[in-house]
């Protein structure tokens, strides 16, 4: 009798090491609670972030202010409730428009080679060898800080190694069976390149795309300690900056919002560490 073999699905069986991986699934019980604090913790605690409540400098583990207050007397917890959404959607979002341009250059670089490689590889050269915190202190100083701003240039200067990545998958998969294949049977180079390739070399992209949320967040605490960050908006990278002179006379402001930003991305990278492995077929196999 012939026995069925069950063949599982790539996807399946990356689910299945991602679940075992326990550093992968701590930090996603990381990041969800940090979301949840963040995206919930303003309508459960509507205090507002700006306004002053006690003496300023208070130490914390008082019942005036449980993590104690700023310089001015702001409580700190509540800065970090209501800042975690404004460095999360900055985060987010830059990484999204980073993983956006470097894939759809990478691609078009990959795929179509020759003079369209060389010319997008000497554009991502030029951005790479770019200073880009000074590029992006450059955009934010020139168009105000805001939130929009600093998630602009963030963006505009993190997608050249996202780009040399989608490149270099897309230069590998280009030539196998499949995909001259649809190029026999005259499908279109859209298609070709976004239903045919790049979902073959979204594994190493997912991983990038994952990772990019994390320098994000970080990339955005380094703005706001220079003082570019949105002076309207409490985020995480503009406690710290506002504190940082006072960090010898009053530690609290700065610590535990720092503690936050570490935190985030530690749990980013976990998640990123475990999809790298679950989504590589040679490590599925080990």
């Amino acid at each position: 009798m012939k026995q069925d073999i069950k063949v599982e699905h790539p996807g399946v069986e990356a689910l299945r090491m991602f679940m075992r991986n326990p550093a992968a699934i701590a930090g996603m019980a990381i990041l969800l609670v940090v979301v949840l604090v963040s995206v919930a913790g303003p309508w459960v605690y509507p205090a507002d972030p700006f306004e002053m409540i006690t003496a300023p400098m208070t130490p914390p583990f008082t019942e005036e202010a449980w993590l104690g207050s700023d310089q001015l007397g702001r409580d700190v917890l509540t800065g970090l409730i209501h800042g975690g959404r404004a460095t999360l959607a900055v985060g987010a979002i830059a990484a999204l428009l980073s993983v956006t341009i470097g894939v759809t250059l990478g691609a078009m670089a990959g795929y179509y080679g020759g003079r369209v490689d060389a010319a997008l590889m000497r554009v991502t050269e030029f951005f790479q060898v770019l200073p880009s915190l000074l590029f992006a202190m450059v955009v934010v100083t020139l168009f105000s800080p805001s939130l929009v701003t600093v998630t602009l240039a963030i963006g505009s200067v993190s997608w050249p190694s996202t780009a040399r990545l989608a490149r270099a998958e897309f230069l590998k998969i280009r030539g196998l069976e499949f995909v001259r294949a649809e190029r026999a049977i005259g499908a279109r180079h859209a298609r070709i390149i976004w239903k045919v390739i790049l979902p073959n070399a979204l594994p190493p992209l997912v991983v990038s795309a994952t990772l990019a949320i994390g320098a994000a967040i970080l990339f955005e605490a380094g703005l706001s300690f220079l003082g570019l960050g949105d002076p309207n908006q409490m985020s995480w990278g503009l406690m710290i900056g506002s504190a940082r002179q006072y960090v010898l006379s009053a530690w609290w402001p700065v610590v535990f919002p720092g503690a936050a930003i570490f935190v985030t991305v530690l749990a980013v990278s976990l998640i990123g560490d475990g999809l790298n492995d679950a989504l590589n077929p040679k490590l599925r196999e080990r």
